[in-house]
């Protein structure tokens, strides 16, 4: 059999490494890739395609919502998405699967249901927690803007999740090493591509694809 290779995106250490560990028990010899953001992500994605399933938590620093998912989806859609996240709201996990997830699974499973997860997504099954059924939960105004936020290209990606997090030109031109006036292109044409003129406007159609915070105990 071949080795398998994941990636796991979630920004908190702890998990990756307990996830990891559990991976390397149930998929002997299998190579794991830990990130923390979707840029890390976008970085490893850019020079190695052949990873067989990528593990992704729905709250990432640089992504809101399900803005993330669905970029990955657009620009990777022969490498499966299995959501990995601290939300067990069933709307939640209907949302991911309209937008593309393989399956859905709580960060609360045990180690033999993530193992059955996983064996399911790579067989081509979907997978959703047990007593959980599928309904598709989008609206229009969330489908269209899922197709805008497909539309952009990484680096406008990267640049209008800086931009809804309030940044100025100039603060993420620093965070992105590029010229301001790169920048500015950039905002232009994302803006086109989302149909606003504002970045105000701009934050309200990517909170259309807000995740509700995941429950606390």
């Amino acid at each position: 059999m071949d080795t398998l290779r994941f990636i796991i995106a979630d920004d908190h250490p702890l998990f990756r490494a307990a996830l990891k560990a559990s991976l390397s028990i149930s998929f002997e010899n299998c190579l794991v890739v830990e990130v923390a953001s979707i840029a890390e992500l976008q970085s490893v994605l850019a020079t190695d395609t052949n990873s067989d399933l990528i593990l992704l938590d729905l709250h990432m620093p640089d992504a809101q919502g399900f803005s993330g998912l669905i970029h990955l989806q657009a620009h990777y859609p022969e490498i499966p998405v299995l959501v990995v996240s601290a939300s067990e709201s069933p709307e939640v996990m209907c949302r991911a699967i309209d937008h593309g997830a393989a399956g859905f699974l709580p960060k609360s499973s045990q180690a033999e249901t993530i193992s059955l997860a996983i064996k399911a997504v790579l067989s081509g099954d979907r997978w959703l927690p047990e007593g959980i059924q599928f309904q598709t939960g989008q609206n229009s105004k969330e489908q269209k803007m899922a197709s805008d936020i497909a539309s952009l290209t990484p680096q406008q990606f990267r640049v209008a999740s800086l931009l809804v997090q309030g940044l100025l030109n100039k603060q993420i031109a620093y965070e992105l090493d590029i010229t301001e006036a790169t920048i500015k292109a950039h905002v232009t044409e994302i803006f086109r591509k989302l149909g606003v003129h504002s970045r105000t406007q701009a934050a309200l159609a990517f909170s259309q694809l807000d995740v509700s915070p995941p429950d606390l105990p």
